[in-house]
């Protein structure tokens, strides 16, 4: 198993969610982290308890990783103590609204489209370059089982995550002959602030989704997450798809009502 002790790790969308639980299983491994987010005062406040909890070095950034320019400024500029990216987490994402195609709106699409594809390959494209000068990293990216299974009202959504599985692929086979592994991990169901994102702050119908199910946790993600990448060097896991007991496919979900 590959220690993680000051490994430097960036984690993207760390503010919440998936991002905040592997922050925490990471720093208690004692990683240096690096945490990016848009909201940078949640991004404060969880640096500052992991960093008092954990006694570890935390770097954060404040980033829309749908703005290219401020992703490269960020790369480019970190302290060079904080240069040598071993671990990227490519985890920003969300998914807006659940309309038909033909009755979608414009602004859903863009943004979602922004985060979870241009977002992933912007970091993706600043980042891996040093892992291959080096001679070492790895790249998880988070998928979703709905890059493998499209649902009613999914369409672009389900879309962008299918787009994350084929560019996991693709860079696994384009850095083949380096030592630098890649590895999607597609989670089916986890109660996050997902649903909330996806219907706009409507809390009520965002818990609906999760009612009479026990969803998986972010903190059972960022299990898998940390299997991955403290496997022996010469093992890559390529993709991992997770779901909770309750639920067999993107569509088929056991509600105990």
């Amino acid at each position: 198993m590959i220690s993680l002790k000051n490994q430097i790790i960036l984690i993207t969308g760390a503010s919440s969610g998936i991002g905040t639980a592997c922050a925490r299983i990471f720093a208690h491994e004692g990683a240096k982290l690096i945490l990016a987010a848009r909201r940078l005062e949640r991004l404060q406040q969880l640096a500052d308890t992991l960093a008092k909890e954990f006694n570890i070095e935390i770097h954060s950034l404040q980033l829309d990783v749908r703005d290219r320019i401020a992703v490269e400024s960020a790369i480019s500029t970190l302290p060079a103590a904080w240069s040598n990216i071993d671990i990227l987490i490519n985890n920003a994402g969300l998914s807006r609204g659940l309309d038909k195609l033909h009755e979608g709106d414009f602004q859903n699409w863009e943004e979602m489209i922004d985060t979870n594809i241009k977002g992933l390959l912007y970091l993706t494209r600043y980042v891996v370059p040093g892992m291959v000068s080096r001679g070492g990293g790895h790249v998880v990216n988070i998928g979703s089982i709905a890059g493998h299974q499209t649902y009613p009202g999914g369409n672009v959504y389900c879309g962008t995550k299918a787009a994350v599985k084929a560019i996991s692929e693709g860079l696994k086979q384009d850095l083949l002959g380096t030592p630098v592994r890649v590895t999607s991990v597609d989670p089916g169901m986890v109660e996050t602030e997902f649903s909330d994102v996806r219907f706009h702050g409507d809390t009520e119908r965002a818990n609906k989704v999760y009612q009479g199910v026990t969803p998986l946790t972010a903190d059972d993600v960022a299990d898998v997450i940390f299997f991955c990448v403290t496997r022996s060097p010469h093992v890559n896991i390529n993709e991992v798809i997770l779901m909770p007991v309750d639920q067999a496919s993107a569509t088929l979900v056991n509600r105990r009502t």
